[in-house]
């Protein structure tokens, strides 16, 4: 997504000073624009480009900025630009598969207010949010919490409880959610449609800020998460009518290696039936860590196959960072 400067969030559904118990300015302050250039020869650049911009968060004292990861995976050059316009060099420290948390760390001196880490479990739906981004005030937006639930995307991700909001944001990608205490409540991941009402609305999907804490400090210091990777397939997969199918898969990757097919329908992980996206990687991860032999039943043209996938650690495949 490109940054402009032209378009503004209409008037009426920008949040006012007077409107909020925090320093409204301060906080938008503390939001930078992220642009990272990814070499063409890298994994994720045929899907999510080789030019990438979005938001990040200073979180912290010396500058450290939080972000979604999917902005700055395989990055070979990151500039963080303040509010005031000023552009800083930055890498990318840290990127949790799990979460889609990314971090960057800047090269240069910053001096920007810190935005204060908050959480979302006691914030119930219905609640008013903010959504921020870089830009100040004529970039940000007022909003309410639709709807918490768990999400599943087809890539092997999957969070118990994400944040949903409407209306939708146009630059969400790390755009902070920001609850009316000032603090931050999630990272802007997604632009989905979300039933509210009865009807399809825009709204934006956001990753809780409460999984950040416990892998915080590891990510900061290693520049890895102390989490286990899960084991990976390769296998971009669709649910359509109570059914799973294989829409895409990683060239190269554990599944295409065994034998997977696009449109093959996935039956069984390990004889057990599948029949969400959620069901499917939560039977892969729960029969062992990355290397761990998964056995599938699929159905090709109404015959079954059997494959088994030798799992493997998604990071083995990325280009990584350069050390400064």
């Amino acid at each position: 997504m490109s940054e402009t400067t032209s378009w503004s969030i209409p008037d009426q559904l920008q949040p006012q000073p007077g409107g909020v118990g925090f320093d409204l300015d301060a906080a938008l302050r503390s939001i930078v624009l992220v642009h990272a250039a990814i070499p063409e020869d890298a994994f994720t650049a045929s899907v999510l480009g080789t030019e990438r911009m979005g938001n990040g968060v200073v979180i912290r004292a010396d500058g450290l900025v939080l972000t979604i990861g999917y902005l700055i995976t395989e990055a070979e050059t990151i500039w963080l630009t303040t509010h005031a316009g000023t552009a800083v060099a930055a890498h990318p420290l840290a990127y949790d598969q799990a979460t889609g948390f990314g971090l960057v760390l800047p090269l240069g001196a910053v001096s920007l207010p810190v935005l204060p880490l908050g959480s979302a479990a006691p914030t119930p739906v219905g609640s008013e949010v903010i959504v921020m981004s870089h830009g100040g005030i004529k970039h940000a937006l007022k909003a309410k919490l639709v709807a918490k639930r768990e999400f599943a995307g087809y890539w092997e991700y999957l969070l118990d409880e994400a944040l949903f909001t409407s209306p939708a944001h146009p630059h969400w990608s790390g755009a902070a959610l920001v609850g009316l205490d000032g603090k931050l409540l999630g990272i802007g991941s997604l632009f989905v449609q979300e039933p509210i009402n009865d009807q399809a609305e825009q709204a934006n999907m956001f990753v809780p800020a409460d999984l950040l804490a416990p892998i915080l400090d590891a990510m900061a210091s290693t520049g890895r998460s102390p989490v286990a990777p899960r084991p990976w397939l390769g296998m971009y997969s669709t649910e359509l009518q109570g059914h799973l199918f294989v829409g895409g898969l990683t060239e190269g990757g554990p599944a295409a290696r065994a034998g997977v097919r696009v449109r093959d329908m996935i039956l069984e992980v390990a004889d057990q039936r599948v029949s969400t996206l959620a069901e499917l990687y939560r039977s892969v991860w729960s029969l062992g860590p990355v290397g761990t032999e998964i056995p599938l039943t699929l159905v090709r043209r109404g015959t079954h196959v059997s494959v088994k996938i030798q799992s493997a650690d998604r990071n083995d495949f990325l280009r990584k960072p350069r050390r400064h």
